[in-house]
């Protein structure tokens, strides 16, 4: 068994006993390895620890029990939290509210029908063939594989030398049309290392600068998601818009591959799009680009 095999029978024993006892001792020996061996091969595949993923997935679950109207101290204790509060403190570190407070703002910002299902019929994809496409703008390199990829990719856009990127590479650029790109490019070496870039789509590079990096994004079929919507404006509303990215990111690769009749297309690139829709405004989204094949095609 190569070790891409055992991730995947270890991310099915632990969506099958989800609501069981799981230690790492349990998980790695279902995978037929050493408990310390299998949990850094999980480590490095995953960017978290074997434990670490069974939490998130256990609150990402009791989330969805949470808006079909389960109590609270019944989804801790069938998720295997001991009290109420421990599993309040978990759920607040991982969402940044509490239970209570959470699903009144995503009931409100979001509309209970929605997320009584986080995919429900509103996040069934578009599926389309896309041509391929010229990105041109601004890159940082970082390392999907530790806690600091998205502070290296935040703190980029925050502070690179005090310009405001999006602006300076409109001006430059002059693309076609209004709408940026958010690509995260692979290293050849496979360590975990990558180049996260903020682009425009070009028809050329004729007036790229030497500070700017291209990437030729070749055809593919694309599951195309657009992203429940928010209200966005403040700093607080901007963060729920953020958090919205990260749970369809999470609905896709946790649930909609499960049962779609598709897999990942590994050689090509998934990105991100966002154009005039999620400006602060009522209603923001954007759309989320996953290269696909059709299973035993």
């Amino acid at each position: 068994m190569n070790y891409n095999d055992a991730i995947v029978l270890c991310i099915e024993f632990i969506e099958e006993n989800i609501k069981n006892e799981l230690t790492p001792e349990i998980i790695a020996n279902e995978c037929g390895y050493s408990t310390f061996h299998f949990s850094r091969v999980f480590n490095i595949n995953q960017g978290m620890t074997l434990m670490e993923y069974v939490k998130k997935r256990r609150l990402s679950l009791a989330a969805k029990d949470l808006f079909n109207g389960k109590k609270i101290i019944d989804i801790a204790l069938e998720y295997g939290f001991d009290t109420h509060n421990g599993f309040s403190k978990a759920f607040k570190k991982e969402f940044g509210f509490s239970p209570t407070q959470y699903l009144k703002r995503m009931d409100r910002c979001l509309g209970k029908k929605l997320m009584l299902e986080f995919g429900g019929d509103f996040m069934n994809p578009t599926i389309i063939k896309k041509s391929a496409f010229k990105v041109a703008g601004y890159g940082i390199k970082t390392n999907i594989t530790n806690g600091n990829y998205t502070k290296d990719v935040a703190s980029f856009w925050i502070n690179y030398d005090g310009e405001n990127l999006e602006s300076k590479m409109y001006k430059i650029l002059n693309p076609p049309k209004h709408g940026e790109v958010g690509l995260c490019i692979p290293s050849s070496n496979d360590n975990g290392e990558a180049t996260y870039m903020l682009g425009v789509i070009v028809d050329n590079f004729n007036d790229v600068t030497d500070d700017m990096i291209t990437v030729e994004v070749p055809e593919a079929t694309y599951a195309v998601f657009t992203t429940p919507p928010v209200n966005t404006g403040t700093e607080t509303l901007n963060n729920e818009f953020a958090n919205v990215i990260k749970q369809t990111w999470k609905y896709i690769f946790e649930e909609w591959f499960k049962d779609s009749g598709y897999i990942f297309d590994e050689a090509k690139l998934d990105f991100e799009y966002y154009d005039e829709r999620c400006h602060p405004t009522i209603d923001t989204v954007m759309d989320i680009y996953v290269p696909v094949l059709e299973k035993g095609v």
